[in-house]
């Protein structure tokens, strides 16, 4: 945790923008170092308390949830979608260890949101690290979406078809046989499709894949 902490000191510190959000980020780094339980109640009502900055709200979330206190999960979430992928991959982080057992259902909300689509990456990373009972079947249908989608994000769609061979699971082949018909994902999905036939799923004897389209 530590040097994870230090990355988002030195990220938040790096955005401040006057003497006074300087001062109160100091004042907060003091709070933190206090490490008492009255402390950490005064950083969970930093989470609820209007007006709060979003740098503070992170810095927070951060410290409770790596501490396993449940309160963090709310803003932790928020930021899992958000518009900067440093604030996502903090958080996906930090949940991923939280062990809230909310965490898979939310993760899966945010993959398969059609209109988060371009800030997705972080919760189906999650998804994947988590192996949770809501990981494939939101992965398959975010991937599916991708595939049938006219404008189509493809680091998102190669995001899914990575993490269903990393799990491995053969409820997976379909989509990933789909997604083997397009040249931005056939390399990616013949390796997916491969690790799960080490695992015994695929028939050897099944035809190939048809060939990638553009």
């Amino acid at each position: 945790m530590d040097d994870e902490f230090r990355t988002l000191t030195e990220r938040v510190r790096a955005s401040l923008t006057s003497q006074q959000e300087t001062a109160a980020h100091a004042s907060l780094l003091a709070l933190v170092r206090q490490g008492t339980p009255a402390a950490r109640e005064q950083l969970a009502r930093i989470l609820v308390a209007p007006e709060q900055p979003l740098w503070a709200r992170e810095t927070a979330a951060f410290v409770l949830g790596s501490a396993g206190d449940r309160r963090a999960f709310e803003t932790l979430v928020l930021l899992l979608n958000y518009r900067e992928p440093a604030r996502c991959a903090t958080a996906a982080r930090v949940l991923a260890r939280l062990g809230d057992p909310r965490t898979a259902r939310a993760a899966a909300a945010l993959a398969t949101n059609p209109l988060r689509t371009a800030y997705s990456l972080h919760p189906i990373r999650l998804l994947v690290e988590l192996r949770a009972p809501e990981s494939v079947p939101a992965l398959v249908a975010a991937l599916e979406r991708q595939l049938a989608a006219r404008d189509r994000h493809w680091a998102i769609a190669r995001a899914c078809v990575e993490g269903l061979g990393a799990i491995g699971d053969e409820r997976a082949i379909p989509a990933l046989k789909a997604a083997a018909e397009h040249i931005r994902l056939s390399a990616a999905a013949a390796a997916a499709l491969a690790r799960i036939s080490v695992g015994g799923s695929l028939d050897p004897e099944a035809a190939p894949p048809p060939a990638p389209r553009s």
